[in-house]
């Protein structure tokens, strides 16, 4: 025989195995639910991606991620979750504190990591930043009281002429207690009026803004929320024609047309989320993960809206802020 064509035949022999390891090697698949739609989320899980990019994953052909939304109704994580977990997927990730409270009592197995989870160890997602027990770790916004209480003060500082403000307030989210009473606390400090309006589902949400129409507040203020974040749009679409402008934790809400916003970033909460990810991929354990505070907080304004409602902000309160959308 040729030596030439031996030598060949013997290479692709030795390499036939490497090939079909190649082949069958199992690509990680990680499956994602969030608090609300597709288009709602559309900057958060850009920024969940760009993660993974940097990272050197290509979707599709090194990680596949599955989504899945609860569309602004906390009560159907438990489903979803569930579904993802019926799927056998490697890591769950979850957006919210009801989402990460949900996968806390769904699943004890399979690897979790939550991302943009206000205050994760006050609502008992885990008992230890440091050390997180369990099965799951993350990310953690910590939109809690001081945050409550600058959305008051922010109202007071860019609308001086505002004397009465209103606040939604979602019944079903854990932190809601600890906002209504910073705000209120802020708003006795500050000399304002401030009405508290309960919305339980999309049903009351509609009632409450035709009640906050009728009766006129000088601003309102919309809080972290699944159902909020959700119906972002249809809040700022009502409020905007009748005068009214509100102020936000996050710049979703700005870009869809509220008038401000003051939080940590949402969307760098979902970017760092993907950094849990590939550590828990390449073999760490989800308890052995520190759960990490925000690093990066926005106040976001939108001059259009602005100028739509007939409304100047002061130079002052524009200096300050992270981003002005013109």
């Amino acid at each position: 025989m040729d030596r030439r064509r031996f030598v060949a035949g013997s290479v692709a022999l030795l390499a036939a195995p490497l090939v079909a390891h190649a082949q069958t090697r199992k690509i990680p698949r990680v499956g994602i639910v969030d608090a609300t739609s597709p288009t709602a989320a559309r900057q958060n899980m850009d920024a969940f991606r760009a993660g993974f990019r940097e990272l050197g994953y290509i979707e599709g052909q090194t990680l596949v991620i599955e989504e899945r939304w609860a569309e602004g109704r906390p009560e159907r994580f438990g489903e979803l979750i569930a579904e993802l977990l019926r799927s056998k997927v490697d890591v769950l990730v979850v957006s919210s504190a009801p989402g990460a409270k949900a996968a806390k009592d769904t699943s004890t197995t399979t690897p979790v990591v939550f991302v943009a989870v206000a205050d994760p160890l006050g609502n008992g997602v885990v008992s230890s930043l440091a050390r997180p027990d369990g099965n799951l770790t993350g990310t953690s916004l910590i939109i809690g009281e001081q945050f409550a209480g600058k959305w008051v003060e922010l109202v007071k500082d860019a609308l001086p002429l505002v004397s009465n403000v209103a606040a939604l307030a979602d019944s079903d989210h854990p932190m809601t207690r600890k906002y209504v009473k910073a705000m209120e606390a802020a708003a006795r400090t500050l000399g304002l009026k401030l009405r508290i309006f309960e919305v339980r589902d999309v049903a009351s949400l509609e009632s409450v803004l035709s009640m906050i129409a009728k009766a006129p507040s000088g601003a309102l203020i919309v809080p972290a929320s699944p159902l909020f974040g959700f119906h972002r749009k249809r809040i700022a679409d009502f409020l905007l024609p009748r005068g009214i402008p509100t102020i936000g934790h996050d710049r979703s809400l700005v870009m869809d047309g509220m008038l401000m916003s003051y939080g940590p970033s949402i969307a760098d909460s979902f970017y760092r989320g993907a950094t849990y990810v590939d550590k828990i991929l390449k073999g760490a354990k989800p308890a052995d993960l520190p759960v990490e505070q925000p690093t990066k907080f926005e106040l976001v304004i939108n001059l259009k809206t602005a100028k739509a409602l007939g409304l100047t902000i002061p130079p002052s309160v524009l200096a300050r802020a992270d981003q002005v959308i013109e």
